[in-house]
């Protein structure tokens, strides 16, 4: 179980007001400034949060209604997520100004939430969700953010950290992700010595220069903002918004590893139907959710199933300005943008993990030199620092970005020893025994869109417990 920091480390929100709603496990205590009109107006559009572990046999069942607001279902799957919760099943709707979200969700190894406080923390998380008024910066760290995005090639990780480990900057958080040809990351320092963000403009100036030598066609940005203990899904945002503006939806791939994606119209009720179909895995419904709200789209209506090692996922949406999708180009767009979205996570490689106290840049430099040297090309990297202690995912394969060869794997963990560094498998991406015509259910995705609107929606009804029969 998630110790309590733990659970506020793997957030993004970061305060909340002392009157947070408690869904139905509580009462709302109000500060004694407000009005009637002010406590009318925050019940009005304060979510209400149930949660319960009754309806359903194999997860707990999260339930959200709300008013409807901007980006309200990405929050909503947002806090779920950076509790690293695994979404099962969903049902979306929104009727008017209001909208339900229910989530069927179980912890990290496929079981029920049993934790108090992990409940607790989704009850006032996703009562606030969308409460601008609930987040702020007040105790936070101020890191330095360093954005690169550009060409990728076989060691280019070595020598980034190399370039920051010479200029003294300490990397406190990172993610980097590799996704045809091209390379986007983001890196959270501090000044080495002071602990300080850098914001002297000519160390800037330099950072920036010798980055772009190091990576071919790179462009990079610098900003400073506060940030609470885990980057988390914010800056997966990130990655998927500067990897969108890079166009690598618009590269060429190798049609087997794509997704199956489909959109179809449905003009006499005003929406596109947006159809996937692909192997499931942690944080798929966040990208897919994410992509479509960064592209301008409103999921009115969803539903997510998933049945065993695969997930189907169903949105009926619209342009924010009320209209569907309304041309052939913008329909292929959409499919090769949630492709792209789909992919970028979906690492291959086999995942290293390297934890040691009081890291620097030098270890991480001398750590993915050492992958370079063996033949090893980082395709995914996650670096997040708790305390004393640093933990660094890599996810490596052979430079071709075929699978690692095992003498190469045996001589990178002699040299740090497996104290330091360690083969470490991913969590299951379902539970129980696999699904017989997967590839069948794959292949008939095209003509799934509007059948299923009246058949998987009562299917959905029945499984969430939002009806009898």
């Amino acid at each position: 179980m998630l110790g309590t920091t733990e659970i506020e480390g793997k957030v993004s929100y970061a305060t909340r007001f002392s009157f947070m709603h408690r869904g139905i496990r509580g009462k709302m205590d109000w500060p004694a400034a407000l009005d009637e009109y002010e406590k009318f107006v925050i019940r009005m559009n304060t979510p209400r949060v149930a949660i319960d572990n009754g309806v359903c046999e194999t997860a707990t069942l999260v339930k959200v209604d709300s008013a409807t607001k901007e980006g309200i279902l990405l929050e909503a799957v947002q806090v779920l997520t950076d509790l690293d919760l695994s979404i099962q099943k969903a049902y979306i709707s929104s009727d008017g100004r209001w909208f339900m979200d229910v989530f069927h969700v179980t912890d990290r190894f496929g079981q029920k939430l049993a934790d108090e406080r992990v409940i607790s923390y989704i009850e006032r998380s996703l009562g606030a969700a969308g409460d601008e008024s609930c987040t702020g910066s007040c105790g936070l760290e101020v890191l330095t953010t360093l954005e690169l995005v550009g060409s990728d090639r076989p060691g280019l990780l070595s020598e980034i950290f190399a370039v920051l480990a010479d200029l003294r900057c300490c990397v406190v958080e990172a993610r980097l992700w590799t996704h045809k040809g091209r390379i986007a990351a983001l890196f959270f320092v501090q000044e080495e010595e002071s602990g300080s963000p850098i914001d002297d403009p000519v160390k800037i100036r330099r950072i920036e220069a010798l980055l772009r030598n190091v990576v071919r066609g790179a462009t990079t940005a610098f900003s400073s903002s506060s940030t609470a203990g885990s980057v988390g899904t914010n800056a997966d945002r990130r990655l998927h918004q500067l990897m969108f503006a890079d166009r690598d939806f618009d590269r060429a791939t190798d049609i087997r590893s794509e997704p199956s994606v489909s959109v179809q119209d449905w003009s006499e009720r005003g929406y596109s139907v947006v159809n996937v179909q692909c192997r499931d895995r942690p944080k798929l419904l966040f990208d897919i959710v994410c992509t479509l709200t960064d592209m301008k789209y409103v999921i009115f209506h969803g539903i997510i199933d998933t049945e065993a090692d695969r997930a189907r996922q169903e949105f009926y949406i619209r342009h924010s300005d009320g209209s569907p999708i309304n041309s052939e180009a913008e329909r292929q767009r959409v499919i090769h943008c949630l492709q792209a979205a789909i992919d970028r996570r979906a690492s291959e490689g086999l995942r290293l993990e390297l934890c040691a106290t009081d890291p620097g840049c030098e270890l991480l430099a001398e750590a993915t030199r050492t992958f370079r040297e063996n033949g090893l090309s980082v395709s995914r990297a996650e670096l997040s620092t708790k305390g004393e202690t640093a933990v660094s995912v890599f996810y490596v394969t052979d430079a071709t970005g075929h699978p690692a060869d095992r003498k190469a794997i045996e001589a990178v963990i002699e040299r740090f020893g497996t104290s330091c560094l360690k083969v470490c498998e991913d969590r299951p991406l379902w539970v129980g025994q696999n699904r017989v015509g997967s590839d069948r259910d794959e292949s008939s995705t095209g003509t799934a869109g509007l059948f299923s609107l009246g058949s998987l929606v009562k299917k959905n009804l029945y499984n969430l417990g939002l009806i009898r029969s």
